[in-house]
C-alpha cells in the first residue's frame, strides 16, 4: 500500500471535478479525520402557536410566529411572517393550515390555503363544500418547489375560509406546532 501525503489537491486545468477512486471503490477517513458533507439549508419551520383570528372570505396571511428552528435566520416569525433566503436555489416550500368555522359549528362554504412567491400565489389547495355544507373543522395543506435568487424573492403562507358567518373564524395554532406550520428548505442539486 502507498500513502501519499500532501496539502492542497487542486485540478490542474483549473475549476471542475475531481475523481477519488473509481466505482465500486470506498473511501475511508482515517481516524479523527472529518467530513464536510452538503445540507438543506437554509431551513426553516415555523407554526401558529395560539388561535389567529379571520374574515370570512378574505385571503389572510398565516402569522407563523414560533420557530421549531430557522438554520440562517432567514424567516420572519414576527413582523412580515415570510421566508427570505440569501442562497440561491432549488426550494422545497410546504404549509398546513388548520381552518375552523368556531364553536358554533358554523357550516363552511370553501376554504383554501396557498404559498405566494414574492406575493403572488404559485400553488393553492381549494376545499368546496357549498354543495354538502357539513364541513366545519378542515386541515388543508400544500408544497411546491420553487426557484429562489437568493437576494429579494421570499415566500409566504395565506388562507381563506368562507363560512355562513362572520365572526369566530380562525386558523388554530397550539403549542406544539402540529395543527397549523410552514417551512421549507434548499434542495440539495
Amino acid at each position: 500500500m502507498s500513502t501519499l501525503k500532501v496539502d492542497t489537491i487542486l485540478k490542474r486545468t483549473g475549476t471542475g471535478t475531481i475523481t477519488l477512486g473509481q466505482s465500486g471503490d470506498t473511501i475511508a477517513l482515517g481516524s479523527g479525520a472529518s467530513q464536510t458533507l452538503a445540507a438543506n439549508t437554509p431551513a426553516f419551520h415555523a407554526y401558529i402557536s395560539s388561535n389567529q383570528s379571520v374574515s370570512s372570505a378574505t385571503d389572510t396571511k398565516g402569522q407563523f410566529d414560533t420557530e421549531s428552528f430557522d438554520t440562517d435566520n432567514a424567516y420572519d416569525n414576527s413582523t412580515n411572517y415570510r421566508f427570505t433566503p440569501q442562497t440561491s436555489g432549488k426550494y422545497f416550500i410546504y404549509t398546513q393550515i388548520r381552518l375552523d368555522s368556531g364553536a358554533n359549528n358554523n357550516n363552511i362554504d370553501y376554504c383554501f390555503v396557498e404559498i405566494l412567491k414574492n406575493g403572488s400565489p404559485v400553488t393553492s389547495t381549494i376545499l368546496d363544500f357549498r354543495d354538502d355544507r357539513d364541513g366545519r373543522k378542515f386541515t388543508v395543506c400544500s408544497s411546491i418547489i420553487l426557484d429562489m435568487n437568493g437576494s429579494t424573492d421570499y415566500v409566504e403562507a395565506r388562507g381563506n375560509i368562507s363560512a355562513n358567518v362572520t365572526t369566530d373564524l380562525r386558523f388554530t395554532g397550539n403549542s406544539d406546532g402540529s395543527l397549523s406550520y410552514f417551512g421549507g428548505y434548499k434542495l440539495l442539486t
